[in-house]
């Protein structure tokens, strides 16, 4: 938490009162999916997608997708995540549903950064398609994951359903 004071900006407390709040949220929404679900795949899914969404917030929050921090476009991106969470509520956080959420998340994350970079919010030049290719893949990468994780999770939890002897 002292970094950004060694590193020449020194946060306000609202920075930290607001770090304080994000890392509480983590932390319970890891132990939410850890406790709702005993498959390792299914707990790496949630993990991996709750990471995601504490990174895409703070990344965009800090330093912004689309051109810097104080960028008003960068709300954009608030969609994506409220596509992850919308649709995790709308299928009720199941394995199979997960996955189509987390596929449809990428795609709001392509679709965002494309629709910011097209319409001139990003950074000019070179710069500017640097940073949204940057967040496309690396974001849309780690929901993509998330969606293998659950898919998994998903295969596994058929496989017991079937191998399960009836009597």
């Amino acid at each position: 938490m002292l970094l950004p004071w060694a590193a020449g900006a020194p946060w306000t407390p609202a920075d930290y009162g607001f770090a304080a709040a994000m890392f509480a949220a983590l932390g319970g929404m890891i132990e939410l999916a850890v406790r709702t679900s005993g498959n390792p795949a299914y707990r790496a899914g949630a993990i991996v997608a709750i990471g995601t969404a504490f990174l895409l917030l703070w990344s965009n929050a800090a330093v912004g997708l689309l051109g810097d921090g104080d960028n008003p476009a960068n709300a954009v991106f608030l969609i994506v995540l409220a596509i992850a969470i919308l649709g995790g509520l709308f299928v009720r956080f199941g394995n199979a549903g997960m996955v189509r959420v987390m596929q449809g998340t990428a795609l709001a994350q392509l679709l965002a950064g494309t629709l910011g970079w097209t319409l001139g919010w990003a950074a000019p030049g070179g710069q500017g398609v640097y940073e949204v290719t940057l967040g496309i893949a690396l974001f849309g990468t780690l929901w993509l994951v998330a969606a293998g994780c659950f898919a998994r999770a998903a295969r596994h939890s058929a496989q017991s359903r079937t191998a399960s002897p009836s009597i």
